[in-house]
């Protein structure tokens, strides 16, 4: 692993205890090609829509609800007018299709995550479906 993806992870890491809910513990990093940090997100919901322990604890209105890392660290750098055009994302779990979608709207070129992640058998149909579309769109994805 390259120092500076290592680094990066690391921060992802770091920005991922900031869940409240420890089962959707993912934060991402996104640095431009100067390795300037643009924009960071972890999961959580969007601003406005209160976190309660209630919503939490209740698993069938938590997930429609919830905003993934990726999503968060995209709109925060749309909010600021930040460009995301050729930045590479450092994320602490393989995105799924959702953020894969987000991903290539936004126009990052690379997506980074740790190779340590263990991907559940539940999900590795969503994660292959979100290889290739990201593959196809010329965002590469690698493992660091």
């Amino acid at each position: 692993m390259a120092d500076w993806d290592e680094r990066f992870l690391g921060l992802a890491t770091h920005i991922a205890a900031w869940s409240k809910d420890p089962s959707t513990q993912v934060g991402c990093v996104i640095v431009g090609p100067d390795r300037e940090v643009r924009s960071t997100g972890f999961n959580g919901l969007p601003r406005g829509i209160a976190d309660t322990a209630e919503r939490l604890e209740d698993r069938e209105l938590k997930y429609p609800l919830i905003c993934h890392a990726e999503e968060n660290a995209i709109m925060h750098a749309a909010r600021i007018g930040m460009s995301l055009k050729g930045c590479t994302v450092y994320v602490t779990w393989p995105p799924c299709t959702r953020c894969a979608r987000a991903l290539i709207q936004s126009g990052v070129s690379e997506a980074v995550y740790p190779a340590s992640a263990e991907v559940p058998e539940r999900w590795t149909d969503d994660f292959a479906l979100a290889s290739e579309m990201l593959s196809e769109a010329g965002v590469a994805l690698r493992s660091a």
